[in-house]
């Protein structure tokens, strides 16, 4: 272990592992197969990359997106690491330079995507070639009850029999207990030990609001919070993407599409442009965002409601990466419930798989619902105990306020019995409220006794209440009927007058401010704040990658902060290591010297 922390402070710029860090590094240096579950900015990455340089041979890195090895390629290579990738985007040429490199021992890691993996021509190399490890990333993709499933994956379970001497670690940030199993059984990895490094992500703030004027309501969270940041805004539909963001764009944000339906050239081109500029808002579908290492996400914003909490999770963890603060923020409404439910009807697979997803989305539902500590709720669905009340979402924050619904959901639950069980949400409402339209009187339903009994509530109280009963189960929405709402078996106690139910009490939520991540320090002058950031975009530009493949925010804002007077200074800043230190601080300690005065550093220092 010696060896591997003087590669994590020389090459890496960091004093110390993270628990359960250096536990797992140590594992795989002595040949032992492990199961990493780590929230992403956790540094799961190190746990093979240290291993891969310790261990003699290549360490190969299984990655199910090729457009992201080439980022992860350079940053390792700013690092002086010896790092590369094949898949189809080489030439012929360029592939046979990799291979012999590979075979000349002239790599230390070696990114390869898992179709790629068992073709005949890489299978040989690979015999051929030293291998240190395989580390096979985003490991949950291998789960065929996941959110993620690549049928590639599933071939990945031969690595244990064709190279058995060679040692394989398995690292994702979201699985439940189920998805760890099947991880564990398809990927052959029974005797691997477990690390589970917890799912908490204390920096990022989560809040979820009720739909009402979804565009107005994202307009209104973008401009008062986050103006200039770059963010990605999920939505449920490919046609949806491209009208939120041609509207974000049409409001002076910088706003691109993505999703599965765009043209190869042109998705890449939007992903590019959102990893290596400040600023840019990705409008996405799923298709967008698995093993993004973009550090500087200041916001996560769904349009429409996820399918499952760990979607939501994954999704989610892609903010904050760096440890400064960002936003989770949601909006859904009963309609979201109808439209997942009515996918989930039309979906192929078994009985079993959809008796699964529905249990997922009425946890989803149960997330959005809850008046307690949001953070406490999610820790608990992966199984991890967390505190009572975090201080960071909005149910601990802005607390919200509950009433006693229970006659008001009786009222409900009649109206669905009395006509009939055959109805959708505003027709029900339309007879709890008395209206005299042709339809119900045609049907004669203002005949009934629930007519016009809830007259006293408005429209937008009567949907708050019958979502509720829906996420709760004492609803359902029945998709092979037009969406009519039934009872669940759980309501004949409500009907009865067996149980009472309090139900959130909804009312318009303030915007909750807080210090922008991207901000500098107190402590610094914001003058010298940008200069930095305009001499790293420099660099940046110069060698064709990502600013944060120079240095995160978080290295920028301790320089700030620690105003570092010579190379000494400057390689004991936060991911500063020795070819780091060596590339770049001449060019920064100027930056600093031009914009601060001798004093300053002096009392500093």
């Amino acid at each position: 272990m010696s060896k591997a922390l003087q590669i994590l402070r020389d090459v890496f710029g960091h004093a110390a592992f993270r628990p359960p860090q250096q536990d797992i590094v140590e594992t795989v240096i002595g040949g032992g197969d492990a199961l990493v579950l780590m929230p992403t900015g956790g540094g799961k990455s190190l746990c093979y990359q240290i291993p891969a340089l310790v261990r003699p041979g290549c360490g190969i890195v299984v990655s199910p997106l090729i457009a992201l090895m080439q980022d992860q390629v350079e940053a390792l290579r700013q690092l002086g690491v010896r790092a590369s990738f094949l898949n189809s985007t080489l030439t012929t040429v360029a592939q046979r330079s990799i291979e012999g490199a590979l075979l000349a021992g002239e790599l230390d890691l070696l990114y390869v995507a898992p179709e790629r993996l068992f073709q005949p021509r890489t299978l040989e190399l690979l015999e051929r070639a030293a291998i240190a490890l395989f580390a096979i990333d985003e490991a949950h993709c291998v789960s065929q009850w996941g959110h993620d499933f690549r049928a590639d994956y599933l071939a990945l379970e031969r690595l244990h029999r064709e190279f058995p001497g060679v040692p394989r670690i398995a690292l994702t940030a979201t699985a439940d207990q189920r998805t760890r199993a099947e991880i564990v059984e398809r990927l052959d990895l029974g005797g691997a030990l477990h690390f589970i490094a917890g799912f908490d992500r204390p920096n990022i703030r989560y809040r979820i609001g009720i739909k009402q004027n979804p565009q107005a309501q994202l307009l209104r969270f973008l401009r008062e919070e986050h103006p200039h940041d770059a963010g990605i805004v999920y939505c449920l539909s490919r046609a949806k993407t491209e009208e939120v963001a041609r509207w974000l764009n049409g409001h002076g944000f910088a706003a691109l599409p993505y999703h599965a339906g765009m043209d190869a050239a042109a998705r890449a081109a939007n992903q590019v442009r959102f990893l290596r500029e400040d600023g840019v808002i990705v409008v996405a579908t799923i298709a967008f965002g698995m093993g993004i290492d973009k550090p500087d996400v200041r916001f996560v914003a769904h349009l429409d409601l996820p399918k499952t909490i760990e979607s939501y999770y994954q999704e989610t963890g892609r903010a904050g990466r760096d440890g400064l603060p960002a936003d989770a923020w949601l909006l859904y409404g009963l309609q979201d419930v109808i439209k997942l439910r009515q996918m989930l009807d039309a979906s192929q697979g078994s009985e079993e798989h959809r008796r699964a997803e529905q249990q997922r989305l009425n946890a989803m539902l149960g997330l959005c619902e809850i008046t307690s500590c949001r953070r406490r709720a999610l820790l608990d669905y992966f199984g991890e105990r967390g505190a009572e009340r975090c201080g960071n979402c909005d149910t601990c924050l802005e607390p919200a306020p509950t009433w006693d619904a229970t006659e008001a959901a009786r009222m409900a639950l009649s109206a669905v019995l009395r006509t009939g069980q055959r109805y959708g949400v505003n027709y029900l409402i339309d007879v709890l409220r008395g209206s005299g339209n042709e339809r119900i009187r045609g049907a004669g339903h203002d005949r009934l006794p629930t007519f016009g009994v809830g007259a006293a509530f408005e429209a937008n109280t009567w949907r708050s209440v019958f979502r509720q009963l829906v996420a709760r189960g004492y609803l359902r929405v029945d998709m092979h009927d037009y969406g009519a709402i039934r009872l669940e078996e759980r309501s004949r106690a409500l009907l009865r007058g067996e149980e009472r139910i309090e139900l959130r009490r909804e009312q318009a939520r303030k915007a909750t401010r807080r210090t922008k991540g991207t901000a500098a320090p107190a402590a610094a002058d914001s003058a010298l704040w940008e200069a930095l950031r305009a001499c790293r975009n420099a660099l940046a530009a110069e060698q064709g990658v990502p600013p944060y493949v120079i240095f995160h925010d978080s290295t920028l804002r301790e320089m700030c902060e620690r105003l570092p007077r010579d190379e000494a200074e400057f390689g004991q800043l936060g991911g500063v290591g020795e070819r780091k230190r060596e590339r770049y601080a001449t060019a920064f300690l100027a930056v600093i010297r031009s914009m601060t005065s001798v004093d300053r550093r002096d009392r500093l220092a």
